[in-house]
């Protein structure tokens, strides 16, 4: 028998015994290795390697919903900027501390006030990675800045 008349029995096989019950694909393995000469786990692993031809559904990818409004994440960037760019988990708690403070300088409904509190480390991390980069090389040239304007203005050293 030939590579292609096994391959065309393999594929007539494969879709019979992918829809038959355990009792009926016994006996089609016994059949295929009756008339190819195969070795029974062979043939197993050779129908089981063999490709569906209809192709596969495509999944969606699922839309999440917004739960934080741009106007809610403009305070929260202020009050990161204003609390001299902590980690998430402190800034956590700082909207806790600063409450009163912020209830004054931003005039937040009750429900923006909730969703500031409610926000989780991770969503704030999501959210500032973005503007972290940016602001940690602002910081980073104003430090390298300011240690260069401090060694210019040292005396020299007399040796």
């Amino acid at each position: 028998m030939d590579l292609q008349m096994r391959k065309a029995l393999k594929e007539a096989m494969w879709k019979r015994y992918r829809k038959a019950p355990k009792k009926m694909k016994t006996k089609i393995l016994d059949e295929l290795c009756t008339i190819t000469g195969y070795h029974r786990q062979y043939a197993i692993a050779q129908l089981n390697q063999m490709e569906d031809t209809e192709p596969p559904l495509q999944k969606t990818s699922r839309i999440r919903k917004r739960h934080y409004t741009k106007d809610i994440l403009a305070v929260i960037e202020k009050i990161w900027e204003e609390a001299g760019y902590p980690w998430s988990v402190r800034l956590k708690v700082i909207f806790k501390l600063w409450l009163r403070w912020i209830r004054r300088r931003y005039a937040l409904t009750s429900l923006q006030e909730t969703k500031i509190l409610r926000i989780g480390a991770r969503t704030i991390d999501r959210y500032l990675a973005s503007k972290t980069h940016s602001q940690l090389m602002e910081r980073n040239g104003l430090y390298a800045r300011m240690v260069y304007a401090q060694a210019s203005e040292m005396p020299e050293s007399s040796m």
